[in-house]
């Protein structure tokens, strides 16, 4: 998600890649990766949070993941999130070819279980994360 002051004429996702606009970045992150892979007219500035990098800079835009960029924007009046998201980071569990069919069959039923029977998606609500889990619910 992005996340712009009130009067930003950055309206949705795609006014982002302008030149111009610095948007701050989590160093390491990965929508710092895919910014830098995508944007070909704005600025990617890291630092420790893309938040930081924003207030630290004078930055025109933050970029986060939306919880806790939505929680940021709440807690700063005069900023809004902006829609609709640049990209979406898919989580996966993953185990290497070498290992024995019996423990790769093992780990695809105990994810398959956790996520059917509601644990990831409770976990991720309890945690406060806005979350889809595949073969699940939504947290």
């Amino acid at each position: 998600m992005f996340a712009v002051p009130e009067g930003s004429r950055v309206r949705a996702a795609e006014d982002v890649d302008r030149p111009g606009v610095r948007v701050g970045v989590k160093q390491g992150s990965a929508y710092d990766l895919y910014l830098t892979r995508t944007l070909r007219r704005a600025e990617v500035v890291r630092g420790a949070d893309g938040t930081v990098a924003f207030e630290e800079h004078g930055l025109e835009v933050a970029a986060g993941i939306r919880q806790p960029l939505t929680r940021y924007v709440a807690e700063h009046p005069g900023l809004r999130v902006v829609e609709p998201r640049f990209t979406e980071i898919r989580q996966a569990v993953a185990t290497g070819r070498d290992r024995d069919p019996v423990a790769v069959a093992w780990l695809r039923d105990v994810v398959a279980e956790l996520t059917a029977d509601g644990f990831v998606a409770e976990s991720l609500a309890r945690s406060g994360q806005d979350a889809t889990v595949p073969g699940g619910t939504t947290a």
